[in-house]
């Protein structure tokens, strides 16, 4: 007789793009919110996909920037299939929630709002100097010049000059080229692009993100899609931005912060 112990164990496989075709209706489409990761990950090939088997697969799981959507049947899941989800932020079905609580040390829930644009968004005043207008590849180095705080904004375009280099970004641009603010479609979906926005600290409160949200939403809908955005209920700012952008609510969902994966000893236990 076969041991398989080790087999169900094994955690989740990468799969490749050859094999993804058959298994993208697994995932939710055309709707806003975290739909957008699975379609973002297949439409620019930034992001994984996961799968807890190669053949006929039970699970699957589209990665980018540190989001993750699951979908499939978890009944026969093991806790350590789902190890390569660790430290990152799952969108799934109630129905996972008994296996990503054994799977993690830490499961924490994350009430988030997804609002897509509704109305006209108030009037931007640009400041004397300052120009927005769409990132170019050129404008890399000013985009890594923000630092460690803005990083965050170029994760679902593998970096800097992906970013620069893809089209969906808008900045509010000093004399000197240095970028004060800047927005950019964070997950393309195939009917809603996610939208996201930075503004460096001296220079927040003039609405320089709003007058970057505004052009970047004006270039989302000549492409014959709906901006969207994402955000905690927590974040007042953000909030208040979307609103003053023109956008209104839609819905709630939660979604999960994964810590560590379990340890042997917890899963023994």
């Amino acid at each position: 007789m076969t041991d398989t112990t080790e087999f169900r164990e094994a955690p989740m496989i990468e799969l490749f793009p050859r094999d993804l075709p058959a298994l993208t209706r697994w995932f939710p489409a055309g709707t806003p919110g975290p739909a957008a990761i699975g379609e973002h990950v297949l439409a620019t090939g930034v992001g994984r996909w996961w799968a807890d088997r190669p053949v006929q697969p039970r699970v699957i799981a589209a990665s980018c920037a540190g989001y993750v959507v699951l979908r499939g049947a978890p009944d026969t899941l093991t806790p350590g299939v789902l190890a390569p989800l660790a430290g990152t932020r799952i969108d799934a079905p109630a129905r996972f929630l008994p296996a990503l609580g054994a799977a993690f040390e830490r499961l924490t829930p994350w009430e988030r709002m997804i609002w897509t644009l509704q109305a006209e968004p108030q009037s931007a005043k640009v400041p004397l100097g300052v120009t927005v207008r769409r990132l170019e590849p050129a404008d890399t180095d000013a985009l890594d010049a923000l630092g460690p705080d803005a990083s965050w904004l170029s994760a679902s375009w593998a970096g800097s000059l992906g970013l620069a280099s893809s089209g969906h970004g808008w900045a509010a641009v000093s004399r000197r080229g240095q970028i004060l603010a800047v927005a950019c479609t964070y997950f393309r979906g195939s009917r809603y692009e996610d939208v996201a926005v930075f503004t460096t600290p001296d220079h927040r409160r003039h609405r320089l993100g709003l007058a970057c949200v505004t052009a970047l939403c004006s270039d989302i809908a000549a492409r014959g899609r709906v901006p969207s955005w994402n955000c905690s209920v927590l974040n007042r700012a953000s909030r208040l931005l979307a609103w003053t952008a023109g956008f209104r609510l839609v819905r709630e969902y939660v979604h999960y912060a994964a810590g560590s994966p379990a340890s042997r000893e917890r899963l023994s236990a």
